[in-house]
């Protein structure tokens, strides 16, 4: 706490104001500054590449820094500016080329040889970027990726030793509620990948203007469980009416059910999107505390 001496008085204005100065510098260097990111993550065509271009023009707009980082090691051709490029690293072709392998073999590699590669190429990488920035990567659509292997869960842990703020951002095709068993199938990826990613989790219904039937939207992004059950039943043979229960009271148990909406055609609705997104990571909060303390010294002073 910064404490002004009883001869304070005698001083001028302009050391005051030295004084202020000075204990904020000294403040700013025992607050840890943060970084922040987004780990984009879904099925294949879910629109993860087209969400990241969406988000990145919409930045450009409000005039808001934001880096695009690529983490697919096969992708060919993007729409938004790539600020660090796995590619640069290890790409698809290449270990195809070399192991004799198919392209969902020679993926696993190549995250694999990313994992190993943490603390040389991804470090050097990072380093380009400053205090308080904010990166989304754009990762693979194998779910096996981020469900199953331990290398994201590896990186992100890298991530949070260089003081990020890491939230996954899981996109559900919208199409996908157009049928329980789908919805209830994408569910289960999305717990999956909490459960190995260990993140704050935000779940996206992506492709909104692209869905012509919304009457049942309402019933799946806040989705009654006895509803769910009651169309699993429906769906499926009699002997499956245990497992959908299970399902049900699983995706309950995890508060699963909740979607939010994104409609690339809408901007408020890209801001909605981002707004949740940056409360999970806390984007925003450390520059209202220090405004506050700012505001608490200034007190100080006039007494």
């Amino acid at each position: 706490m910064f404490i002004l001496h009883h001869g304070s008085e005698r001083e001028s204005k302009e050391d005051l104001s030295y004084q202020l100065i000075h204990h904020l510098s000294l403040r700013e260097r025992e607050v840890d500054t943060m970084r922040y990111a987004q780990l984009v993550i879904g099925p294949a065509g879910s629109g993860k590449s087209t969400y990241c271009s969406s988000l990145n023009q919409h930045c450009e707009t409000i005039r808001r820094t934001m880096h695009i980082v690529n983490l697919d090691p096969a992708a060919e051709v993007f729409n938004y500016p790539v600020a660090m490029d796995i590619r640069e690293l290890v790409s698809v072709d290449v270990v195809m080329e070399e192991l004799k392998c198919g392209p969902n073999a020679a993926l696993i590699r190549c995250m694999e040889y990313l994992e190993d590669s943490l603390y040389n190429w991804l470090d050097e990488e990072l380093e380009n970027f400053t205090d308080d920035d904010y990166l989304v990567f754009d990762c693979p659509g194998q779910i096996e990726i981020f469900t199953h292997v331990p290398v994201l869960k590896n990186f992100v842990e890298h991530l949070k030793k260089n003081d990020f703020n890491v939230c996954a951002v899981y996109l559900l095709d919208s199409q996908f509620v157009t049928d329980v068993t789908k919805f209830i199938s994408g569910c289960m990826v999305s717990l999956s990948a909490m459960i190995q990613l260990e993140l704050p989790h935000v779940n996206i219904l992506s492709k909104m203007d692209l869905l012509q039937d919304k009457s049942n939207i309402e019933e799946y992004l806040d989705a009654e469980p006895r509803t769910m059950l009651a169309g699993l039943d429906q769906r499926m043979a009699p002997q499956f009416a245990k497992l959908n229960k299970a399902f049900i009271e699983l995706v309950e148990q995890y508060s699963m059910v909740r979607f939010t909406p994104l409609d690339l055609t809408k901007e408020r609705s890209i801001q909605y999107v981002l707004s949740e997104i940056d409360k999970c990571i806390q984007f925003g909060e450390d520059a209202e505390v220090k405004i506050r303390e700012l505001d608490e010294d200034m007190d100080q002073l006039e007494l």
